[in-house]
């Protein structure tokens, strides 16, 4: 599965309001511009994910948008799942009628185990992680000694 865009520039876009939550509500036009996304695709994401209630939003001079619920209790894999509206890396493991072949197929279950381990990860990093503990959370340490 390649992240789409939406998964990509919605978790950027929750990443940069966590980390500038200390400043009150976050304007879309400022997250745009250190995101370089368009303010209108932005606006899109944001949506879905005020819907879902990961994101708070508040009108006016001094509105913008929040965190819908503390950093530490969203998950990238809440991101992810919310923006790309499913949880499997290939179409099949959604249903055994998505594919003519479900029944005798021997791959079908390793893509399901697969797309299990991606989010168990991506459920693991928060975004407080994230923004208070960036090179431990992303394994950086561990590709820093490798790379010695």
């Amino acid at each position: 599965m390649k992240l789409t865009t939406r998964s990509r520039y919605g978790t950027r876009m929750v990443l940069d309001i966590a980390q500038h939550a200390g400043d009150g509500p976050v304007r879309i036009g400022d997250i745009a511009k250190r995101q370089k996304v368009s303010v209108k695709y932005l606006e899109k994401l944001i949506r879905e994910l005020r819907d879902a209630g990961l994101i708070n939003s508040r009108r006016g001079p001094k509105g913008g948008h929040m965190l819908g619920k503390p950093a530490e209790d969203i998950s990238v894999g809440e991101v992810v799942r919310v923006l790309e509206g499913h949880r499997h890396l290939v179409f099949c493991v959604r249903g055994k009628d998505q594919c003519e072949r479900s029944a005798e197929c021997l791959t079908r279950h390793l893509w399901r185990i697969a797309s299990e381990a991606m989010f168990e990860k991506l459920d693991s990093i928060s975004f407080a992680d994230l923004v208070h503990d960036q090179a431990k959370c992303l394994g950086r340490e561990e590709e820093d000694q490798d790379m010695e």
